[in-house]
């Protein structure tokens, strides 16, 4: 495998480096990120490093500025832990972190923003369009088929489908317990298949299909829920559709400015040929990190271990860059 992807075949990099595991946090991702956090402390362990486990509150600086780790190792997800807010707070401390940094934090979990910026950088995005969720109640802002999605929010949560033969937008986003923003994004319902592809430094792992089993789009129960779902690696594609998702996951990873691992998520319809229409959705900066979450399995398929995967995260942990 080319680029910067060591391996750790003795643990000599873990030699009496003192990891802190940051998870919990208080947005809508927490259980989520508990589950990666305890999965990421246990394989850590095993690779020969000191764990503490950091329960995210509102005094994490403090709590930090006490443990002074070597590293921070960034297993939160959703606001606070994901668009920059918990980055910004370790370029403070300046301890060195895993994961992408402030700015691309900051881009990536805007999805809006980050289409902008991936689409200049001559990746493939569906039509899309920012709307007052009361505005988009209202009306169809695009024909249907369409998706409705929070426009700073994680793993599926209040993504809303508009099928072709829906009269009137949903009427949920009038609630005054919608709880995820005001503003939402209207963007062109892509039909097809579900992939995904991580990138580790300046290498793009292999292609992965999500099948998803009773679901009409990869939703929170499909990716956490036991047998929701199974991910096929490396993914049963033309060689030429493989080798464009891998340049285009690059490309956003790249143009973004995120480091460590990402992950890209596609949509690739081939029902009127095997070349199809791909189409990018949004990059993942803090993918779920469970030994059974996507960027595992691909690094698996790869011949990596977890406790490899971690060691090289830790190892790849900076700051200002």
């Amino acid at each position: 495998m080319n680029g910067r992807y060591p391996r750790f075949e003795d643990g000599s990099g873990s030699m009496g480096k003192h990891v802190a595991v940051l998870m919990g946090g208080f947005s809508s991702e927490r259980p989520v990120s508990l589950a990666s956090g305890k999965a990421c402390a246990a394989a850590l362990e095993t690779a020969g490093y000191t764990v503490t486990t950091v329960d995210v509150d509102r005094n994490v600086a403090e709590t930090l500025a006490r443990l002074r780790p070597d590293v921070a190792f960034n297993a939160l997800h959703g606001p606070f832990g994901e668009d920059g807010t918990i980055q910004g707070i370790l370029e403070y401390l300046e301890i060195p972190y895993t994961h992408s940094g402030v700015l691309a934090s900051a881009l990536a979990m805007h999805k809006e923003r980050a289409k902008i910026v991936a689409k200049a950088a001559g990746v493939p995005v569906a039509e899309a369009k920012l709307r007052h969720r009361l505005d988009a109640a209202e009306s169809h802002v695009l024909p249907p088929p369409y998706v409705i999605k929070p426009v700073a929010e994680g793993s599926s949560f209040g993504v809303l489908i508009v099928r072709e033969d829906q009269p009137h937008p949903p009427q949920q986003l009038y609630g005054d317990d919608w709880p995820y923003g005001d503003i939402v994004m209207i963007e062109r319902f892509v039909a097809g298949r579900e992939l995904t592809c991580a990138v580790m430094g300046d290498v793009a792992l292999e292609v992965c299909e999500i099948v998803t089993e009773g679901h009409a789009f990869y939703d929170y129960d499909s990716k956490y829920v036991p047998g929701g779902s199974s991910h096929i690696v490396p993914a049963d594609l033309p060689k030429d559709v493989a080798r464009k998702i891998q340049g285009w996951s690059l490309a956003a990873h790249a143009a973004l400015g995120c480091r460590g691992v990402s992950r890209s998520d596609f949509r690739y319809d081939d029902r009127f040929g095997p070349g199809g229409e791909v189409v990018w959705l949004e990059v993942n900066t803090q993918p779920g990190m469970t030994e059974t979450s996507l960027v595992p399995d691909i690094a698996a398929a790869s011949g990596h271990s977890f406790p490899e995967l971690l060691s090289w995260m830790v190892e790849d942990a900076s700051c200002r860059r």
